[in-house]
């Protein structure tokens, strides 16, 4: 497999093949990969760029060292508190909005957790699309234990998990294995090692780069479109519509009559 760069920031690598996979490692091992206002940046600006990148196919997000990421920077954090009402709501916002973009990326994310994943870093964790967990890898949603909550990230966190386990973990602050993390939803998968967690998430990337990239996306973004809507004209009128016009389009041509044919799809060749 070939692998290119193309970004090196200090705080974030990021590679590409020539599938159109991109992983994207938070760098900052010496402190967990914890972020601040700087890492935030990069890291949304990364994933805005990457939104409009037509030929990425999946976007795999890890850390770099022993942890996924130890949420935010304490140091960041306690700065943050000390400004105006203004600024600190818009310190506030700013990690809201990175939130908000990765669950928004149109192509499937993968969220490669090697280590602890805290705080934030569970956030991360929720954002993406599928998640797998080394075995030894914790989780927690610390901010109780520092005297603060976890606002930005609750959407998804209740989204992922459910507010009867949200009543648990939110309110205790307390540390789970990867095992109840799978139990609860928050990820899909656990493995023994890393070499099985690289194992898995390639076995996840082969399952959507070997199906149709319109159809991908298209299907992500109905998820989004139907989840939680009440089952009304409207909607089953619109989730027909999105078939037709899928079925009508030129991939959906290509995979009928490969199936046919019985030979793999162009984009799967």
């Amino acid at each position: 497999m070939i692998r290119h760069d193309i970004q090196r920031p200090e705080t974030i690598l990021l590679e590409q093949d020539d599938r159109g996979v991109v992983r994207l490692t938070l760098n900052r091992p010496e402190i967990r990969n914890a972020f601040d206002d700087v890492l935030i940046q990069d890291l949304t600006e990364t994933l805005e760029r990457l939104s409009s990148e037509t030929k990425v196919r999946v976007l795999v997000l890890t850390g770099a060292g022993a942890a996924f990421s130890a949420g935010a920077e304490i140091g960041w954090m306690q700065k943050a508190g000390s400004q105006g009402d203004h600024d600190n709501f818009q310190d506030a916002m700013k990690l809201a909005g990175l939130m908000k973009r990765l669950d928004r990326m149109p192509m499937p994310t993968i969220a490669r957790i090697n280590g602890a994943a805290l705080g934030g870093g569970v956030g991360l964790t929720a954002t993406c699309d599928m998640a797998v967990a080394v075995r030894n890898a914790v989780f927690s949603f610390s901010e109780v234990k520092l005297g603060i909550i976890p606002g930005a990230i609750s959407p998804y966190a209740l989204r992922a998990i459910g507010e009867r386990a949200a009543r648990r973990y939110f309110l205790t602050g307390e540390r789970f294995d990867a095992d109840e993390a799978l139990r609860l939803g928050l990820v899909h998968q656990v493995t023994a090692d890393e070499s099985e967690l690289d194992a898995a998430v390639e076995n996840l990337v082969d399952h959507i780069t070997g199906s149709g990239p319109l159809a991908v996306r298209a299907s992500k973004d109905l998820i989004g479109q139907v989840a939680g809507k009440r089952i009304d004209d409207l909607l089953v009128r619109d989730t027909a519509q999105r078939i037709a016009r899928q079925r009508a389009g030129d991939e959906a041509k290509e995979g009928l009559s490969a199936f046919l044919e019985k030979r793999k799809p162009t984009w799967g060749a």
